[in-house]
């Protein structure tokens, strides 16, 4: 598979760290093969989900120093981390050790949390107050990317630091690793603009998401950042199948799985699609044309033939990006 082309949106790959302990299967070394095949068929990037109670998994930065230790040349990143549940000064190290052992190949990508009972269950148990858990993760990865320059740091906030020195700093310093935020709210679109390196949302549909990276593009023009200074990234699900009402019974059972909700719910905010081969590539192709630079992929199915299928059809998604 290769992205020779400009004009080809990057894919990625969500490694099914939520699916193998649903499963009965914690061991992680086919989590480990998963990511090596991504990375032998060319996909430019292997993500990992998060949480801690809510929906059991791998810790995601600990998977991903072992996927960097494995991996050469993919890209590494989460899909969404919660830096609301950890503290900053904390994951500023863990953050920039990562970075150092992946050579500069991270990618943050970060969120809020749903408003969920279990997910606030979750924050509860962690001694995290869920409505304050907005400020907390901004602030927290400013903090983050101050103690990621290397130089003393003074910080009077929710958190106290006095000539606080981080080492190692990130491969890339001081910047750090570019951080990505999810959300298709207003709210969530502006933060992305404003704030951070990309926008990642979990849909919505392409036309919508199109509209809506406009947005992102508008305000971030607005407030004086240069273009091109924040990526447009989309965390799809899909599964592949020429009878697309049983491939959309299998996602609409996946789901409910997954999170304990209805999948008419979670079908609200979260772009799903099945079907055949060329049905799934023009189904990307819409968003690689509305300007998704990057097309992350949770799959439902046999990952290893899902991985095969993506690569082959690959070609048909690029396009030529809006000016």
């Amino acid at each position: 598979m290769s992205n020779d082309s400009p004009s080809s949106p990057k894919f990625g790959y969500l490694l099914p760290t939520r699916e193998r302990i649903m499963a009965g299967s914690p061991e992680t070394a086919a989590l480990l093969k998963l990511a090596e095949h991504a990375e032998a068929l060319g996909f430019d990037s292997v993500w990992v989900g998060d949480s801690l109670l809510a929906r059991p998994r791998h810790e995601p930065l600990t998977l991903l120093a072992s996927v960097a230790a494995r991996t050469r040349r993919i890209e590494l990143g989460t899909a969404v981390l919660l830096p609301a549940l950890r503290n900053p000064v904390l994951l500023a190290h863990q953050v920039a050790t990562l970075d150092r052992i992946a050579e500069g190949r991270l990618v943050l990508g970060v969120g809020i949390a749903a408003d969920v009972p279990n997910v606030r269950d979750e924050f509860e148990a962690a001694g995290v107050p869920f409505e304050k858990r907005v400020g907390r993760m901004l602030e927290g990865l400013r903090l983050c990317r101050a103690l990621w320059s290397g130089e003393p740091v003074d910080w009077d906030g929710r958190w106290r630091v006095r000539q606080g020195v981080l080492g190692p700093t990130p491969h890339r310093s001081p910047a750090g690793p570019p951080i990505w935020v999810g959300g298709s709210t207003r709210a969530g679109r502006e933060r992305a603009a404003r704030e951070f390196d990309g926008w990642f949302p979990t849909g919505p549909d392409a036309a919508d998401w199109g509209e809506r990276w406009r947005e992102v593009r508008t305000i971030a023009a607005e407030v004086g950042r240069a273009p091109g200074s924040v990526a447009g990234a989309v965390y799809l699900t899909l599964a592949i199948d020429d009878d697309a009402a049983a491939g959309n019974a299998r996602i609409d059972e996946y789901l409910e799985r997954y999170y304990g909700t209805p999948a008419s719910v979670l079908r609200k905010w979260q772009a799903c699609f099945a079907g055949s081969e060329k049905a799934i590539a023009d189904w990307l192709a819409g968003y690689a044309a509305a300007g998704a630079g990057h097309i992350v992929l949770r799959f439902v199915g046999d990952h290893h033939a899902l991985l095969e299928t993506v690569a082959r059809i690959r070609p048909e998604v690029g396009r030529e990006r809006p000016p």
